[in-house]
């Protein structure tokens, strides 16, 4: 075979330049990006919710829920005249709105039993003569028994008495004119469980329960999440491992977390605000127990309706600011709308915060709180179950 030289091949055919794709403005590449996260967020119905109509829900709650005047404190009423005059006195008192009569006690020692359970808040104790001494000009002291574990109303609650029998004194001198020696009442006060009215004792527990519902429900919501998310957790469930075993392990470790954080900001409470320990210690760690039930819960059911650790986030921030704000932790219960009270008895971090403040502060145990741990008890067996169902009813 004859062998061919190289002049003898073909040239080959030279390659033809191929254009570059037309040069897309920035305009055009920001528009289509926008295009497209907007498809996206508007088809995702669990994201449209939490975007749009979470915040109108809040916004309503919050404007009904955070109100810093101080009104309507549950009162407990000690007429040990039963004149005329003192049903006047106490009519006119109740009728600034300030205070509302919640109970008639017999004696002062009943009123300060309701106070200590946590039935009433203020007591007002009008002494036996009271209208003979002022007929007769006569001085008179009423006797106004506060609950200190909230400063701030217990010092609206003592202003306004004051007050008021400041100016019943100024209506008895112009009566008496040129009289020797007026008579007069004086309101006489007597701060309970927190004398000096310091805010941090009020406060600490109200961070506690705060701390432990961000941290464990947060936390256990976007750590499910982002293992569904990843895939790690369908890697597992083809392992022998049990579901109920699986879940058992993955929340132990947030609710070891849970119990030491409640240790941490209980001894540095103690140490660097001077707060009280009062009551006993293991009524304080069974309700921190039964609290956690609850939190965890919740944690695990937002991570069952969230497709994403975005979706967990705000699902979880959503749930845990109305939950705070609606438990008594910066305004008290008795001053929202009584429709909204009744709401926050669905509300576990309410009856944690009372739990809190009655154990540390008023010195209570378990025959005075045990209101407080049945309910945690219910809410939190009843929400780890619903959302443990909803939990392996997924991953079948």
């Amino acid at each position: 075979m004859q062998e061919r030289s190289l002049e003898d091949l073909p040239s080959p055919t030279p390659l033809r330049e191929v254009p570059a794709p037309p040069r897309i403005s920035r305009r055009v590449q920001l528009r289509a990006v926008v295009r497209k996260e907007v498809r996206q967020t508007v088809r995702d119905r669990r994201m449209m919710f939490l975007l749009v109509m979470a915040p109108l829900i809040q916004t309503v709650l919050f404007g009904f829920a955070v109100d810093f005047d101080v009104d309507r404190v549950p009162t407990a009423v000690v007429d040990r005249d039963g004149s005329a005059e003192s049903r006047l006195h106490t009519r006119r008192l109740l009728a600034d709105g300030t205070l509302r009569e919640q109970a008639r006690a017999p004696s002062a020692e009943d009123a300060q039993r309701a106070i200590d359970e946590g039935q009433v808040a203020a007591a007002l104790v009008l002494p036996p003569r009271l209208g003979r001494d002022l007929l007769a000009g006569r001085p008179a002291q009423v006797q106004v028994l506060l609950d200190g574990t909230d400063p701030n109303r217990a010092n609206v609650v003592a202003g306004a008495v004051s007050r008021y029998f400041g100016e019943v004194n100024e209506g008895l001198m112009r009566e008496r004119a040129g009289a020797a020696a007026p008579g007069g009442v004086s309101a006489v006060p007597r701060v309970l469980y927190n004398p000096s009215l310091r805010t941090p004792p009020f406060m600490v527990p109200g961070v506690m329960a705060m701390l432990l519902l961000v941290v464990t429900t947060i936390v256990t919501a976007m750590g499910l999440a982002r293992e569904r998310e990843m895939g790690t957790l369908e890697q597992v469930l083809v392992t022998p491992l049990e579901p109920l075993s699986l879940l058992a392990g993955k929340m132990a470790p947030f609710f070891v977390i849970g119990l030491v954080d409640v240790m941490l900001v209980l001894a540095f409470g103690t140490w660097l605000f001077d707060v009280p320990l009062r009551g006993p210690l293991p009524v304080l760690a069974l309700g921190a127990l039964l609290y956690l039930l609850s939190t965890l819960g919740v944690g695990l059911l937002i991570s069952t309706v969230s497709g994403s650790q975005q979706q967990a986030f705000l699902g979880g921030f959503l749930f845990t600011l109305p939950a705070i704000l609606l438990s008594g932790v910066m305004t008290p219960v008795s001053g929202m709308p009584v429709w909204l009270q009744w709401a926050t008895r669905l509300n576990p971090v309410r009856y944690f915060v009372e739990l809190l403040r009655a154990v540390l502060l008023r010195g209570a145990g378990l025959a005075e709180v045990w209101p407080q741990l049945l309910a945690l008890l219910v809410f939190g067996l009843a929400i780890l179950g619903f959302a443990t169902l909803r939990f392996r009813k997924r991953l079948g």
